[in-house]
């Protein structure tokens, strides 16, 4: 696996927000650089969910994020649904991986079938053209045929499969147990070392 220092995070309209800022809290901790991409019903849900106002202009979502993470200036980068002249748009310059999370149903099945509409579609599109790590946090229940075809269709494209699914063997405590739990296992796909939680057999992380 090539090393991972730069991540795309791309924060869609399904439940979940919560994973996806966690995530780009602990990648900035770990001194990734972060690319974060997010849709209108991101905003929505993040409204909902968390009683968060998400800013509509990517430049004050990044500075709120550094504000937010304690990220070094420039290390997280927010693009709009159609700056296509970000990096993450070309081949030429990917991320090192990217992860979407919440994803929601509908973002699944347009990069299942090579939609291109906005930029974390393309974005996505140019993770699997290019080999590159992409990790999809699917959030909904039940699912249908429709949504098990476009996940089967994907992995079997090489993306990563990671449905937000909790575990009780780590005996959580808060609903910040549940969060770190998920995001751990996003962690572990990417290749980057983290003691969120406690690894089975092993003691818990002090």
């Amino acid at each position: 696996m090539r090393p991972v220092n730069t991540v795309t995070v791309a924060l869609t309209g399904a439940s979940g927000l919560p994973f996806g800022l966690s995530l780009i809290e602990r990648l900035a901790e770990s001194g990734r650089k972060v690319f974060v991409l997010y849709s209108q019903a991101a905003q929505i849900v993040a409204r909902q969910e968390m009683d968060l106002a998400i800013p509509s202009r990517p430049a004050d979502f990044a500075l709120w994020l550094q504000q937010r993470t304690g990220a070094a200036d420039g290390q997280i980068e927010v693009f709009g649904r159609e700056e296509w002249f970000a990096p993450v748009a070309s081949g030429s310059n990917p991320a090192d991986a990217m992860v979407i999370c919440p994803c929601s149903m509908g973002t699944l099945a347009a990069i299942a079938n090579g939609m291109s509409d906005n930029l974390i579609e393309r974005a996505a599109d140019v993770s699997i053209k290019e080999g590159r790590k992409l990790v999809l946090v699917p959030r909904e229940t039940p699912l249908s045929v429709i949504h098990l075809e476009n996940m089967l269709r994907l992995a079997r494209l090489g993306a990563v499969i990671l449905p937000p699914v909790p575990a009780f063997y780590t005996k959580p405590q808060t609903l910040d147990d549940m969060i770190d739990f998920i995001v751990s296992r996003i962690l572990d796909q990417l290749g980057i070392d983290n003691q969120l939680v406690a690894r089975w057999g092993a003691p818990a992380p002090e």
